[in-house]
């Protein structure tokens, strides 16, 4: 690609998690990039090759930027979707500094999940019916009058947790209790979306995005419900696969009637959305008609965790100049080659997950590696080095990532694997790969 730096380049990675940790692995390993950097990192990237963590919090822009200056970074790319709605890019941007991922107002997609629906209705964009309300007392009449409304969101940022897909009226009141009067979301609860239960399919998908067009990323699936035979409440993921089986039926309907649209529509309102939009897709089935249309669920303003940890192991092409050239306005000029074999992830978690998390608990990895010769790859999600130690640091632990021919060889092997990690109250849900070819499935 044009317009590369000819010098050794230093990247900066922004985030704690495993999407960060990715990240890191798969800028580490572009002959271009010399150093990463990961602020504030995690026990992973701690460890992890050309990279080096940097004790500095993510909310503090100018300290970010001094750093950047001072050690001479060429690139920032942002992981989580807390700091981009703070407004890290526009800091960086009044700063000279290049950096990957939308502004705060290209962002509003995914912290104003209300925002997000008023945009996709604006520009006729294939979603679920949907109803805004802002107190509990208009939630609860809305109910009254919109039985099919049994999905409800907090409008705000809540770690992929504020999201209740409900069965009957009983659970949907008991949600908007939750979020206005028990307040379980703070501000990001101050308004809700009810919306239509869908039934079908999920897939994930991460538009690049440089502005002008969109370059599609291979097609993911996560699985957010907390327990095998998806029950439980939501997470930020417990797995992943990559790409769903079903995606390739539907990935033209998908072109024509979801990408195609949504890139017409950011245009129209005038959005120079720079860095990856993430659509959540479900293939929604009318049981009446026997047909499938697909429609938008969310956006996100970054790549999603653990979809990004399934995707990336997948990607032949070198990372860095693709995300270059989002912010240079040369995705033309880009082609991504992928791997022909299917990629599978499974998250440890702590057992109290999602309402609690681990912390400093000791991990073991008894074999940091497969005795097979297909390659096992751990992604830390919370983890910390304490003097060498590795310990446990958030809900999420580790990511085991394993790429194979199909599917279940690759699940089989995680699963194999996972009896060499220990920490305390360790678990995982052992489904992964079998839930993904249910439908009806999540919402």
């Amino acid at each position: 690609m044009s317009g590369l730096p000819s010098h050794p380049i230093k990247v900066l990675v922004v985030g704690s998690g495993g999407r960060e940790h990715a990240l890191c692995w798969k800028l580490a390993q572009s002959p271009l990039v010399q150093q990463v950097f990961c602020a504030p990192g995690n026990g992973g990237t701690a460890k992890e090759y050309k990279t080096k963590n940097i004790n500095i919090d993510i909310f503090d822009f100018s300290k970010l930027a001094a750093f950047c200056k001072d050690e001479q970074i060429d690139f920032t790319v942002v992981g989580p979707e807390t700091i981009l709605a703070e407004g890290i890019v526009d800091y960086f941007k009044t700063k000279q500094l290049k950096i990957f991922g939308p502004t705060k107002a290209a962002a509003r997609l995914e912290w104003s999940k209300s925002y997000a629906k008023e945009f996709m209705g604006r520009h006729n964009l294939p979603t679920a019916k949907f109803q805004i309300c802002h107190n509990q007392i208009e939630a609860e009449q809305a109910l009254k009058v919109m039985p099919w409304a049994e999905v409800i969101k907090a409008d705000g940022l809540a770690s992929g947790k504020g999201v209740y897909v409900c069965n009957g009226q009983t659970e949907a009141k008991q949600a908007i209790k939750e979020i206005f009067q028990d307040k379980k979301f703070g501000k990001s609860g101050e308004t809700v979306v009810l919306e239509e239960k869908l039934n079908g399919e999920e897939i994930s998908l991460f538009l690049l995005s440089d502005g002008k067009s969109f370059l599609p990323m291979a097609a993911s699936q996560d699985n957010k419900r907390r327990f095998d035979n998806d029950k439980g409440p939501n997470t930020g993921g417990m797995g992943a696969i990559s790409p769903p089986t079903v995606y390739a039926k539907y990935e033209s309907i998908i072109e024509k009637t979801i990408i195609e649209p949504l890139l017409t529509a950011l245009k129209k309102e005038g959005i120079d959305y720079q860095g990856v939009l993430y659509v959540g897709l479900l293939l929604d089935q009318n049981i009446e008609t026997k047909s499938v249309q697909p429609k938008i669920i969310e956006f996100n303003s970054r790549f999603g965790d653990p979809e990004i940890e399934v995707v990336l192991p997948r990607l032949k092409s070198d990372l860095f100049p693709v995300l270059w050239a989002c912010s240079e306005g040369k995705l033309n000029e880009i082609m991504l080659e992928w791997q022909d074999q299917v990629c599978c992830c499974v998250v440890a978690v702590n057992k109290d997950y999602p309402t609690a998390n681990s912390d400093s608990q000791p991990i073991t990895i008894a074999n940091n590696g497969s005795s097979s010769k297909e390659e096992i790859t751990i992604f830390h999600a919370g983890t910390k080095l304490i003097d060498d130690q590795l310990k446990t640091a958030g809900g999420r632990i580790l990511v085991v990532t394993a790429l194979d021919a199909d599917l279940t060889s690759a699940a089989t092997r995680i699963y194999d694997y996972l009896p060499n990690i220990s920490f305390k109250d360790i678990d995982y849900r052992r489904d992964i790969v079998k839930s993904e070819s249910k439908i009806p499935s999540r919402k």
